[in-house]
């Protein structure tokens, strides 16, 4: 299992918000590159990085701020996973050409899965994830405001048979709050869909890290404000993950 820690930006700045609210936002760095380097240091193979401006869709400016992050933070060395905004082939292609090693896609798997089934055509199924982040089991879109009006479980298969492979599996109303990761959620998506599932949402301890790794189906986590609070010491998940169960 990899764990990816989480780099959330707004702004030019690494936030984290509560439930994906934007008005329940907490700071934790002013120099993502600063903060990329931490991760870097305590041993982490992928940063997971997002455009929370490019998500919201309300600034154009303080999302294209982000993107401009990303050159350097490529630079650093792990391999990134980007998201946040990404709502063509074109948008697609770029964050590629910068040297993302894989995308995460969300409004669009819903509004255009056309895109979606060509992005995979195009860069491989292994470069192109799909976020499916859920709140009561209903998919959200447009940065978690709007409802994808379709259930997790049901847009899990369709992905499938368009030839999605891997999916970030977001639990809302754990996100950012630090109360554990739904495991049972994210196992039962994998099982009913056959998908490689990164779990996201609520983790908050080394217990969570390791329900995680022994779960059936699930391949990766994204650990964010467990980091920024001391919660988990990476270096620590980062041990868990790389024994053998």
């Amino acid at each position: 299992m990899e764990i990816y820690p989480a780099i959330d930006l707004r702004g030019g700045k690494v936030v984290r918000l509560k439930f994906g609210d934007p008005n329940q936002q907490t700071i934790f760095g002013d120099d993502p590159i600063i903060v990329a380097q931490r991760w870097t240091e305590a041993g982490a193979h992928w940063l997971h990085i997002v455009n929370l401006d490019g998500a919201f869709g309300d600034d154009a400016g303080a999302a294209a701020t982000n993107r401009a992050l990303l050159k350097p933070l490529v630079a650093i060395g792990p391999r990134v996973q980007f998201g946040g905004g990404l709502r063509t082939l074109s948008d697609i292609e770029q964050a590629l050409s910068l040297g993302v090693a894989r995308v995460v896609i969300g409004t669009l798997a819903i509004e255009q899965p056309e895109v979606i089934r060509e992005a995979i055509k195009t860069f491989g199924a292994d470069r192109i994830a799909v976020g499916l982040d859920a709140q009561n089991n209903r998919v959200k879109t447009r940065g978690w405001q709007v409802d994808g009006g379709i259930e997790l479980i049901d847009l899990g298969r369709q992905l499938r048979s368009s030839g999605v492979e891997i999916i970030i599996h977001t639990d809302i109303a754990r996100d950012g709050d630090l109360s554990g990761v739904n495991v049972e959620a994210s196992t039962e998506l994998a099982r009913a869909t056959g998908l490689r599932v990164i779990a996201s949402g609520g983790v908050n301890s080394i217990d969570d890290v390791r329900r995680l790794k022994q779960a059936a189906g699930i391949e990766g986590a994204i650990i964010g404000r467990a980091l920024y609070t001391a919660a988990i010491d990476l270096r620590a998940a980062i041990l868990e993950q790389d024994q053998a169960c």
